[in-house]
């Protein structure tokens, strides 16, 4: 990517079963449990819809869409984790995550090039039933929406994301959908307030590769309100992809083993945090994020976000193997956990360009 090595097999992570079952697996699905609590919990208080940044023009959408249960498809919950106690979670990415297309099909691809050559044991595994779980979830929606066509959508000028959605549509093809591409800047305002394709037809499906924080604030935004559309991701993972969910967690479940002491900007005050990660509420890839150790920030990097406020989380580092930093990718399909992604990092904070390595179980 960009003249840089971005999918990487001059090493692998090698871990034990009880590690992936015992530190990774079972904190997944319950950290999951956890921040769906927080979901519900949010969606019935005007006061924590204000405190997430969600203009009050989509609070009624977004309750809805939770309490008629609207289905999700994938989320990735990102862990600090040593190999030894237990995972800490950094955040959970719950409505625009990438790095499936390496995780689902590239590792698995590698583990088997690599056993099938003799160069790992022929008996090593991988936590990695994505693709599978992915094609199985989209068959399951599919019952929802007979006949329908699902659209695809994300931004012009993202190979990343671009490639994510490629590889989804595949998973929805071979589920049985019928599936069409629009770039998201070519979506119309159709007559009789509907969204249309570059075809002009009229899309009542839809997988957006596009945060929820950002459509709401999109001169179109209002007509999302009006448009007959089921979106993948529904609107309630506008409050589960919300760094603010971090503060809510900590304060619902204190001092939970997976979690980090994290606080909004008012609360500071008793929060008697001396080393600390601050983070924009939307801030997605790393931008924005500062590292504070005893009042000085020994690390800052830039973007766009920081408008809408922050949250303060204790600074845990991520583990360092040679001169790499290292973060644990854990992945849900359906809220089941449903595999692993390992990112390294010369730098403190993992971001989009972050090398991907391959991981087995031995």
């Amino acid at each position: 990517m960009h003249g840089e090595p971005y999918w990487d097999e001059t090493a692998y992570y090698q871990f034990t079963l009880e590690q992936i079952e015992r530190d990774i697996e079972d904190p997944t699905a319950e950290i999951h449990q956890m921040c769906l609590a927080i979901v519900d919990q949010v969606v019935r208080d005007e006061a924590l819809l204000r405190k997430f940044q969600i203009p009050e023009l989509y609070w009624d959408v977004i309750a809805n869409s939770w309490f008629d249960f609207e289905p999700s498809l994938y989320s990735r919950i990102d862990f600090s984790y040593h190999g030894k106690g237990p995972a800490k979670l950094y955040e959970n990415n719950a409505d625009t995550p990438t790095s499936l297309y390496e995780t689902g099909f590239w590792q698995w691809l590698w583990l088997e090039d690599k056993a099938q050559s003799g160069q790992i044991a022929r008996h090593a595994d991988q936590f990695n039933s994505l693709q599978e779980k992915l094609i199985d979830r989209f068959s399951v929606m599919a019952k929802q929406h007979p006949g329908e066509t699902l659209h695809f959508s994300a931004c012009k000028d993202t190979d990343e994301d671009r490639g994510t959605v490629q590889y989804l549509e595949d998973c929805a093809v071979q589920a049985g959908i019928r599936c069409k591409f629009v770039y998201i800047e070519d979506i119309g305002h159709g007559e009789g307030d509907c969204f249309t394709d570059i075809d002009d037809q009229v899309i009542h499906w839809m997988f957006k590769l596009y945060p929820w924080e950002f459509m709401f604030r999109e001169e179109y935004g209002p007509l999302l309100l009006k448009a007959d559309v089921s979106f993948i991701e529904p609107y309630w993972k506008a409050i589960l992809s919300n760094k603010a969910l971090l503060a809510l967690l900590w304060q619902k479940f204190p001092n939970h083993p997976n979690l980090l002491a994290t606080y909004f900007e008012e609360d500071m005050n008793q929060a008697e945090l001396t080393n600390y990660v601050k983070k924009p509420i939307f801030s997605r890839e790393g931008a924005n994020i500062s590292i504070i150790e005893n009042g000085n920030e020994i690390y800052f990097a830039d973007g766009p976000y920081g408008e809408e406020g922050y949250i303060y989380q204790a600074y845990h580092p991520l583990p360092k193997y040679g001169d790499n930093y290292t973060l644990v990718g854990s992945w849900l399909v359906d809220g089941q956990p449903a595999g692993i992604s390992m990112r390294e990092d010369k730098h403190l904070i993992t971001q989009d360009l972050s090398r991907y390595l391959p991981h087995i179980i031995l």
